[in-house]
Formats: C-alpha cells, structure tokens, sequence
C-alpha cells in the first residue's frame, strides 16, 4: 500500500468526486457548492486556504483529508480536519488509519496544540474509527453553523 502524499492541482477533480461521495452518504447530494477551480484555487494559490493528502492504489485516488489552521482561544495553533473521505470501494483497507496518520503527523510538524474535527452523530463505524485511535468524540458539543442564507437573515436582524 502506498503512503498519502501532498495533492496537487490536478488532484482536484478526483477530490471533488470523493467530497460529493461523501455528500451522498450524509444524504445531503446537493449540499456540495465547491467546485474543481475552487479548489484548485483555494488549496494552490500565494496563500493556501487548505492542505490536502491523497492516498492511491492502482494508480487511482481512493482517499483524501483536507485540514486547515485554526485557532483556539484557549491552546492557540490547531489543526482542524474538515474531511477524511475514503471511496466506498475502498474502506476496510487501511486507508483512513494511513491518512489519519498523514494529519497527526503533519500536525506535529507544523506545532499544532490541537487537532479537532467533527464526525455525524450516526457514522457509528467513523466513531468507532477515530475512538480507536485515541480520539474523544465529544458527544456534549453542538455544532453552530450559519449558512449564507443565515448570515444575510443575521445581518438584517441587526440594523
């Protein structure tokens, strides 16, 4: 099995095929609005808004994580997973602990404090997944999302 490695531009439209096979399987098809030039340009520019880690077998990307700094009030630099996507094809392998891997240790590299992400509260095997490996899913946190919709509506709220 091949090791992730750092994507690039042209791993973007196979990244995007992943991120809306996730979108299925959260049964949310439409959610997805990102497109290839978005992230080719978001992910690849002067000032990468992302990092991203690809894992291949045969030749084809069957896994990827996409993470981001952040940061904390109360631990400064983290690292957050926004996805860890692995094709259907494919799960069972091996490929999420590789790429899992992958985060954590460009985490320490980079002098994170914290690596964080979020997991649907019905994904029972992702939970079961990252449990395993020593991570505590905090099932007393909400997450609070507004969407552009929401942001409009809080904007015109407030005038």
């Amino acid at each position: 099995m091949k090791q992730p490695r750092l994507a690039t531009k042209k791993d973007m439209p196979r990244v995007l095929e992943l991120i809306n096979e996730l979108a299925i399987f959260e049964k949310e098809p439409e959610a997805v609005e990102v497109t290839i030039e978005d992230l080719q340009n978001d992910g690849f520019g002067t000032q990468p808004k992302f990092t991203c880690f690809v894992l291949e077998d045969n030749a084809v990307i069957e896994g990827m994580a996409l993470v981001y700094l952040r940061y904390s009030t109360w631990k400064g630099d983290v690292l957050h997973l926004e996805d860890l996507i692995i094709s259907k094809n494919s799960r069972g392998k091996g490929f999420g602990t590789k790429l899992l891997d992958a985060v954590v240790k460009h985490g320490k590299a980079i002098g994170v404090k914290r690596i964080s992400w979020e997991v649907i509260d019905w994904n029972a095997p992702a939970i079961k997944f990252y449990e395993s490996k020593g991570a505590n899913v905090m099932r007393d946190w909400d997450v609070v999302q507004l969407d552009e919709s929401g942001i409009e509506n809080y904007l015109n709220n407030i005038n």
